[in-house]
């Protein structure tokens, strides 16, 4: 099994959305960058994602969701009305990919990018990085369990 932290902006989908959505369940659509497809294309059914919120106030650590679909063309790339619309995509060559996620559980409390910054076993964490912006990102085991240990945790 690997492990994968993904982000998403609460306005657009929140862990709540995936909450509500039919069988907890959704496709993972609208990456567009280059490393990040790359890594979604390596996402097996199974692998384990922290599902985390990004562009919020404060951006957060707020659950698990599995992959339950591998990589597959991303329909919105193709679809014009979409804000994710690519014209050099097609049938033939769609370009972007997405997967399909499912809620596995909803952190009992967030774990705030600040909070994550100042745990020392996840220093080496992509996500900790300056500059890293990649929606889509590969962690370790040991990145993820932590990540699940401090959920748990009273601050």
């Amino acid at each position: 099994m690997n492990y994968w932290l993904i982000k998403s902006e609460p306005s657009s989908f929140s862990i709540q959305d995936l909450a509500k959505a039919p069988k907890k369940t959704t496709c993972w659509d609208g990456v567009r960058n280059y490393q990040a497809r790359n890594f979604m294309q390596s996402m097996k059914k199974g692998d384990r994602c922290i599902y985390y919120h990004s562009n919020a106030a404060p951006p957060a650590a707020v659950g698990v969701a599995e992959v339950v679909k591998e990589a597959y063309p991303d329909h919105s790339a193709l679809d014009p009305t979409s804000h994710y619309h690519d014209p050099k995509a097609t049938d033939e060559k769609p370009i972007w990919a997405m997967v399909d996620v499912k809620l596995v559980s909803v952190f009992p409390r967030e774990i705030s990018l600040e909070e994550l910054r100042g745990v020392k076993a996840l220093a080496g964490m992509e996500l900790l990085r300056k500059g890293s912006r990649l929606s889509v990102m590969p962690i370790t085991a040991a990145e993820f369990r932590t990540i699940e240990k401090l959920a748990a945790k009273t601050p």
